[in-house]
């Protein structure tokens, strides 16, 4: 059985091995990148074998852009940001009521395993340091779910028309991670339309941000 995840001891170190690599360059490892501005690197135990229980994302944004909603199936989430202002949106399924924290250097947001959550920079840039508690944390990411479900379903558990939910997901190609994509002139007149929308939960109308 594999013992990625939480370990409690360093029982994966041998002695007799001797000392395992203890220092690596994580730049060399990039997660995803949107442009130079916008990219995150990542370190987990595929370039630390010896680094089991934790994981490390480093991320750097713009204004304009985004962390996409997404969740960890696996892993909690720590959110500690270096420099500039974010906002981190959280969705509580415990309680159906959505959460916005605007933080800064010297701040941090916690986000429990599964929980739903996206970050969008308030300042000209952001830069984070992201921590989870499996060496292999996996990410499901808002843009698969939306562009891989088929229409259909959505009319048929919502109600909603599959012609349009096609129409409307049609830009999404790919895995978005940090959006918009490069090619958004329809996101960007979208967005202006919309951003006055506001979320229902509970039959309690939530401003879709809370800045």
């Amino acid at each position: 059985m594999s013992k990625s995840g939480f370990v409690p001891d360093n029982s994966n170190i041998k002695k007799s091995s001797g000392t395992p690599n203890l220092s690596v360059n994580y730049k060399q490892n990039v997660l995803f990148k949107r442009n130079d501005q916008n990219i995150a690197y990542q370190l987990t135990s595929t370039q630390l074998p010896a680094m089991l229980g934790g994981a490390f994302v480093d991320l750097y944004m713009t204004k304009g852009h985004m962390r996409e909603p997404h969740w960890h199936p696996n892993a909690w989430e720590l959110d500690v940001v270096v420099s500039g202002e974010v906002q981190v949106s959280v969705l509580d399924p415990d309680t159906s009521s959505m959460h916005n924290y605007r933080i800064k250097q010297g701040e941090v947001v916690f986000i429990p395993m599964g929980w739903w959550h996206w970050i969008e920079p308030l300042s000209e840039e952001a830069h984070l340091h992201l921590f989870f508690n499996n060496d292999q944390f996996e990410s499901t990411e808002g843009s698969d779910v939306l562009r891989l479900t088929p229409p259909i379903v959505f009319q048929k558990a919502y109600g909603v028309s599959a012609g349009e939910v096609a129409e409307a997901v049609a830009p999404i190609t790919d895995t978005v991670v940090i959006g918009p994509p490069n090619d958004h002139s329809s996101y960007k007149k979208g967005y202006e339309r919309d951003e006055k929308v506001v979320i229902k939960i509970n039959e309690k109308v939530v401003p879709a941000e809370d800045k």
